[in-house]
């Protein structure tokens, strides 16, 4: 297949773009700076502007374009900034395919479990009802630009649980402490955060390559765990304990309306599209995905780790 992603040197395109490549399959990036290579096309979505034949001939254009949530706190600035670079992205992509008298096939769209907002211990399938906070109204309207593709684009729009990896992403802060004995669950524990290993998540989005499945897809490992429970599982792995909690109370006071967007909810999802299309996990459960983040199994990681 020939692929072309944008936001591929993040900690999810980097794993992708190097898992693909290694499949046999023809991976060009879209960039901001200057191209560096023949695989790279320059684009700018703060302007809009890409040459629509920078996606001609793609079976696939993969959008994992957007500033990152947990970098800083939620400001209105920043929380301008984060819907401009998703929308802008995007929509530059979509513009893009509707100047091709032959867009892509399918177009890929990143989302996140925050579209489900602080839902308690409610199974959560792709057809739940969205939340109403701040980063759930940013994937919805997140998705409904996607969903600006031309007619007849496959739009997948993946809504994404934490990525566990060996360094970065959304445990790059928490996992350090966990090595040194001093982690540990964050609030009460008991709320559920839907995760899904490096490796894993780049084989979804090959299968989500070529399923032929359309519309929202949550994509996350088949086992639900809380907090308390996936802290626990990652220091036992690493031979620590995890026993400083760090109290909700704490988390505002240092990270504002982030902890209660971010940190806090409870989204017990379950990947219900992809394990009705046949998607086999390489670590589905938390024992195991949590061997892997400590490096006791030979799955190897695809390149190196950013941040996203």
């Amino acid at each position: 297949m020939h692929i072309v992603i944008a936001g591929a040197s993040g900690l999810i395109g980097t794993e992708l773009s190097a898992t693909l490549r290694a499949a046999g399959h023809e991976v060009v990036s879209l960039v901001r700076r200057k191209p560096s290579s023949p695989q790279e096309v320059q684009w700018d979505p703060a302007v809009r502007r890409l040459d629509p034949l920078a996606l001609a001939g793609a079976d696939t254009v993969i959008n994992l374009a957007g500033a990152g949530i947990g970098d800083r706190p939620l400001t209105r600035r920043r929380i301008s900034e984060l819907y401009a670079s998703r929308l802008g992205a995007t929509g530059t992509l979509t513009e893009a395919m509707g100047r091709l008298d032959e867009p892509p096939r399918t177009f890929i769209s990143q989302s996140a479990s925050g579209y489900y907002g602080d839902s308690g211990p409610a199974q959560l399938r792709e057809t739940a009802s969205p939340g109403s906070g701040v980063l759930s109204r940013l994937c919805i309207e997140w998705e409904s630009a996607a969903h600006e593709a031309p007619s007849g684009v496959r739009v997948v729009t993946t809504r994404t649980g934490i990525v566990l990896s060996r360094s970065g992403g959304a445990m790059g802060r928490l996992l350090p402490l966990i090595r040194l004995g001093v982690g540990g669950p964050l609030g009460n524990g008991r709320q559920y955060w839907p995760w899904i290993t490096l490796p894993d998540v780049a084989a979804a989005f090959v299968f989500l390559s070529s399923a032929g499945i359309r519309g929202a897809v949550n994509v996350c490992a088949p086992e639900q765990s809380d907090v308390n429970s996936l802290t626990a599982a990652l220091a036992a792995a690493f031979h620590r304990p995890a026993v400083f909690r760090v109290p909700a109370p704490a988390l505002r006071l240092a990270m504002g309306k982030l902890a209660d967007e971010l940190l806090l909810p409870s989204q017990r999802m379950e990947p219900a599209v992809l394990a009705a299309a046949g998607f086999k996990w390489k670590h589905p459960s938390l024992a195991e995905a949590a061997a892997w983040v400590a490096g006791q199994d030979d799955t190897p990681v695809r390149g190196p780790e950013g941040h996203r």
